[in-house]
């Protein structure tokens, strides 16, 4: 059993433990292996598999979640248990999360009811579709836009690099609408698979394999009362999505990282060197001390923040500073993990190769570092005039 002092820290409950304390035990026998060359497959067997055990419970909230609201530090423990066992079972918590974050926090009744159930159980698939080719890290400069014609809202444009994009079940969608110039002008809509006038126009492959695409909208019709909030208030919606899973993000990271420095650890009393082992060697535990010193300082500043917003703080400035930390520091611990392994390390197949490209993306999505940067210095600069 790997080691979970963390869990005592006084940012989380006596729930939490026991939460990431069961995680871990079940997430060792039922998700550690399931992977293969199909990803689609393998991201269905595993939203069905956290469904039938009652953990995606814990990504939406209200009657159907396992909190009335959505519990950040859960989310935050959760990711990161599984993202140790298996990063494709991270992305399909996550993804069920994010892709009906909207829903449960600014949904209908009626959109709650028909949606989130199946969401909680593993039975519907949810994508979060905000990204366009033009418009990433800028939100307000995109350019999909909804007419509204009678009780219907007409699609037109693209969106790229959408998470669950050619097997999720439903899609919130965000575009633009025109009720104000730049972002105050975005409303949000459900746009269900095989809806006319929507395809998949692309699937997209990467380094760490997961289902991705580029979304096609052309007339596409949508009944109005698939809108998520009122008129002109999408970008609040998914800034509101946003701020509950950008810190965990940076969870999922951490949980890379301690995959890392446990396999390297192994590595370094196992490997036979010199007559002793890579242990023995004063450089060897030099940079063992530096990865784990990393990863704590990182886990810090990620329950900080997740305990300041269960508490009902803002954490825009928190959430980014755990962001980049997590996954910038992640990236140098697995870069050092597969230093240790030395031509072992770059072998396709093994964990730290995986974990190498697992990690990489994690510094781009929900904001790159270079964004979070820019966020956590306009917080100060917003600060000193307050």
């Amino acid at each position: 059993m790997r080691e979970l002092q963390h869990l005592d820290w006084p940012f989380l409950e006596e729930r939490h433990g026991i939460l990431a304390s069961e995680l871990d035990t079940w997430a060792r026998e039922h998700v550690a292996h399931i992977h293969g060359p199909d990803v689609d497959a393998a991201c269905r067997t595993l939203v069905r598999t956290l469904g039938g055990a009652g953990w995606l419970r814990n990504a939406i909230g209200g009657a159907w979640g396992e909190q009335e609201t959505i519990d950040t530090r859960a989310i935050c423990l959760i990711r990161e248990t599984l993202a140790y066992h298996n990063g494709l079972a991270d992305f399909a918590f996550a993804m069920q999360g994010l892709g009906s974050g909207a829903i449960s926090l600014q949904g209908t009744n009626e959109q709650k009811e028909k949606w989130l159930p199946r969401v909680a159980r593993g039975e519907a698939i949810a994508a979060f579709a905000l990204s366009e080719p033009d418009a990433g890290s800028d939100v307000a400069g995109m350019q999909c836009a909804a007419r509204v014609e009678g009780d219907h809202a007409i699609l037109d444009g693209e969106k790229t690099w959408i998470s669950n994009g050619g097997i999720a079940d439903f899609y919130v969608v965000f575009c633009r609408t025109g009720e104000a110039p730049g972002a105050r002008g975005i409303s949000a809509f459900i746009v269900e698979a095989g809806t006319p006038g929507f395809e998949i126009a692309e699937r997209i492959e990467v380094i760490a394999p997961h289902p991705l695409a580029r979304l096609k909208f052309t007339n596409c019709r949508v009944p109005l009362s698939n809108r998520i909030g009122a008129a002109g208030e999408g970008f609040k919606v998914a800034m509101r999505t946003l701020d509950v899973f950008r810190t965990s993000v940076a969870a999922a990271a951490l949980g890379f990282a301690r995959r890392a420095l446990d396999e390297a650890l192994q590595r370094a009393t196992s490997r036979k060197m010199f007559n002793g082992t890579l242990a023995d060697f004063q450089l060897t535990q030099a940079k063992l001390a530096q990865m784990a010193t990393t990863i704590d300082s990182a886990a810090l500043l990620v329950y900080r923040a997740a305990w300041m917003r269960d508490e009902g703080a803002t954490v825009t400035k928190e959430a980014a500073m755990a962001k980049m930390a997590a996954t910038e520091g992640a990236q140098q611990v697995i870069d050092a993990a597969v230093q240790m392994f030395g031509g072992l390390g770059v072998k396709s197949g093994e964990t730290v190769e995986q974990l190498y490209r697992e990690i990489r993306s994690l510094r781009i999505y929900e904001g790159a570092t270079e964004v979070q940067q820019l966020i956590i210095a306009r917080e100060l600069l917003k600060e000193l005039k307050e």
